[in-house]
């Protein structure tokens, strides 16, 4: 502990120079020096012999470590995690495979630098897989050859040039030049004036408003209900024939269900077209009752102010089935059997088959219809 005591420290930027000066008093060490003494350490766990290796490469440090100023980092920081990675570096060193320390301590010393550049970088992790780090420490060397020093995204030439060069995909190197931007805050200014605000006051919202939500769940449940109620209507027997050819995906064939129900194709084919009528009606009806009692609704909500400017109500007789003025034409639904062929669809394109034809038929008053202010 007293000798690791004794290495220089570097306190600040300001205290650069004098560290600087500290280390070259310490001596390079001649090949068999370097030899006995690693030899010591590794078999002896010798931390006199470690500080003595660990004193003699402190420049080698100091050098790499000046290669990365540009990423806007505190020097001194830097140097002080390639000194960390200098002690990895004597720990593991094996002085027997021939190789100064110098040569092996070298990409510890890039590794442990490397990681706190990326850890300090962005608030964002990056260089999470050998890609991104081959990018990051090599796309601004890329770029200065091909001369592509300008801000903002590179052409397509030449991310492509880039990426070949580098041996990696095009969407990484465009990614990974917008990273090395650094991080904006959101609360930073759009100009420099401020007249245009923070950044964040230009964010927008991509998600749906409570209003549309409550709307489309309002209309689903709606949709539901009619078919359910539809469904209401049928027998065992016709239920499971109209489910079976309406709504799964893969129908099953007539011949199938002849030979479950012990009747012919042509039965089969009988019980669906009934079935499918029956669905109709019921839906019909159902969309009706909800028309008018939304209708209902709005009269009693807005009352009197309304009244002057409201269209004809549609009055209880037309709710009916089998009056002369239907609330849906069957030439409305004849396509009915191919929009609910998919089962997750069902309930919506059903629905909105009925509801829209209920619309069109408010628009068109009959002998059913009374006016107020009459």
């Amino acid at each position: 502990m007293a000798h690791a005591a004794a290495l220089p420290i570097l306190t600040a930027e300001s205290g650069l120079v004098r560290y600087l000066e500290e280390i070259r008093r310490f001596p390079m060490l001649e090949p068999h020096d370097e030899y006995m003494l690693a030899k010591r350490q590794r078999e002896h766990d010798d931390r006199k012999a470690a500080h003595k290796l660990v004193t003699s490469h402190l420049r080698l440090v100091a050098k790499t470590a000046m290669g990365y100023r540009g990423y806007g980092l505190p020097i001194s920081e830097v140097i002080s995690e390639g000194n960390i990675g200098l002690i990895q570096a004597v720990k593991r060193f094996e002085p027997e495979k021939g190789f100064r320390l110098a040569t092996y301590a070298i990409w510890w010393i890039r590794a442990a630098i490397h990681e706190y550049i990326l850890r300090s970088w962005s608030l964002v992790r990056l260089g999470s897989t050998a890609n991104q780090k081959k990018l990051f420490f090599n796309l601004r060397k890329a770029k200065s050859k091909i001369s592509a020093l300008e801000d903002g995204d590179l052409h397509p030439d030449q991310v492509k040039l880039i990426a070949e060069r580098l041996g990696v995909n095009e969407q990484d190197v465009v990614d990974m030049n917008r990273r090395l931007g650094g991080d904006v805050s959101l609360n930073a200014p759009v100009r420099e004036d401020g007249d245009q605000g923070e950044w964040q006051d230009w964010l927008v919202d991509e998600a749906p408003d409570q209003e549309s939500q409550f709307a489309e769940r309002e209309e689903a449940d709606n949709r539901r209900q009619a078919l359910h109620e539809g469904l209401s209507v049928l027998n065992v027997r016709e239920r499971r024939i109209f489910g079976a050819r309406q709504l799964i995906d893969d129908p099953v064939t007539l011949e199938d269900l002849a030979v479950e129900f012990g009747v012919s194709r042509e039965r089969v084919r009988q019980i669906e077209v009934r079935a499918l009528e029956k669905v109709k009606k019921a839906v019909k009806e159902c969309v009706a009752r909800t028309q008018f009692r939304r209708a209902a609704s709005q009269a009693v909500d807005f009352g009197p102010a309304i009244r002057s400017v409201a269209p004809p109500m549609m009055t209880c007789d037309a709710l009916r089935c089998g009056t002369d003025s239907s609330v849906i034409k069957e030439n409305d639904m004849t396509n009915t059997t191919k929009l609910i062929a998919k089962p997750a669809a069902a309930i919506d394109l059903i629905g909105s088959l009925a509801f829209s034809a209920a619309t069109r038929s408010r628009a068109q008053p009959g002998p059913a219809y009374q006016t107020h202010g009459k």
